[in-house]
């Protein structure tokens, strides 16, 4: 059974052998194939080469275009710096009150380089791997974005004195996000996931007001053009977790600080997966075999059986390869 295979049949509550296997690899890939993380970032066969290597020999059932937050905003005209071996820094053109950010211009992901490259990326997996893995392209939610257009200290203001100026930004964001997810399926992505993460901090009242129907718009604009939707938002999400499980998505990422899935698996459609929820750090990078075996089994007992097996959020590049192993064998020991 192939990574699609697994995951597909998985979320359609099909019988497959194990659960997928879906950690969030991006600095933890880039070292171990031996690769600077501006390469990763910046070259699509850098990027594509380490997935797939990650992937084959790790038993890894998806493959993503995940690295950093920058691409859409670079579009949008935000100046960004590449460390050789660090994550990218956001240096200049940040919108500079409300008004700019409500005026800002429709881009096109085609005069772009950073949104060309991830395009690439996507034809790259599927040339290299065709449908061995579950291929995930990706976009930026409204909320994140505007953070990174105004910094999230900026923005935070922003929502509670100028909500109508913030809306009309996040408008512009969807469309053009809608623009972007459609070259990205065109590609050949299997599904698009939409990373919101500042969501969790702004609480359900502005979670509601600012990105609920967004997140629903481009989860309904995913599905209408054929493939499956990711909702990635990092943090403790419990105080907004049954909305976004209402936006639609098929796979709704868990951070590992919300409590407990017990409570919301029942309102899963039967489409509907969660994907998570083990601590990157305590669990992955520092537990022991039969700790990480116990937080995948507790995960999946608490969703009822629908949860893709992965962390919270990114994997550690501290994390030794020993531990990655001993989290792929406890997701195939989960039907044992």
């Amino acid at each position: 059974m192939t990574g699609l295979e697994r995951t597909i049949g998985f979320i359609k509550g099909e019988q497959v052998d194990y659960p997928p296997f879906h950690p969030i690899i991006m600095r933890w890939a880039a070292k171990y194939a031996g690769v600077k993380y501006r390469d990763f970032c910046t070259i699509p066969q850098a990027k594509t080469g380490a997935m797939i290597r990650c992937a084959e020999d790790l038993g890894i059932d998806w493959v993503t275009v995940m690295s950093d937050p920058w691409a859409e905003a670079s579009a949008f005209g935000i100046q960004v710096e590449y460390p050789e071996d660090n994550l990218p820094v956001d240096t200049g053109g940040h919108l500079p009150d409300a008004k700019a950010a409500s005026g800002i211009k429709h881009y096109y992901p085609m005069e772009n380089e950073r949104c060309r490259n991830r395009l690439k990326e996507i034809e790259e997996f599927r040339k290299q791997a065709g449908d061995k893995f579950f291929i995930v392209g990706w976009v930026e939610g409204p909320v994140a974005e505007y953070v990174d257009l105004r910094r999230a200290a900026n923005a935070s203001v922003d929502f509670l004195m100028e909500p109508e100026a913030v809306e009309k930004a996040m408008d512009v964001i969807v469309e053009c996000a809608i623009e972007f997810i459609h070259l990205q399926i065109k590609a050949g992505a299997h599904c698009i996931g939409i990373g919101d993460a500042f969501c969790s901090q702004i609480g359900p009242d502005l979670y509601h007001q600012f990105a609920f129907k967004r997140q629903r718009q481009l989860v309904d604009y995913i599905h209408s053009e054929g493939a499956i939707a990711k909702l990635h938002i990092c943090g403790n999400t419990e105080a907004i977790l049954g909305e976004m499980i209402r936006t639609g998505a098929d796979i709704v990422d868990i951070d590992h600080m919300v409590p407990s899935l017990i409570n919301y698996a029942a309102s899963l459609d039967g489409y509907q997966v969660f994907s998570g929820k083990s601590d990157p750090v305590t669990v992955i990078q520092n537990g022991t075999f039969d700790l990480i075996l116990e937080s995948v089994r507790s995960d999946f007992i608490a969703s009822k059986g629908r949860c893709i097996v992965s962390a919270g959020c990114e994997i550690t590049p501290e994390t030794t390869v020993e531990n990655m192993q001993n989290f792929k064998k406890s997701a195939c020991m989960l039907f044992e």
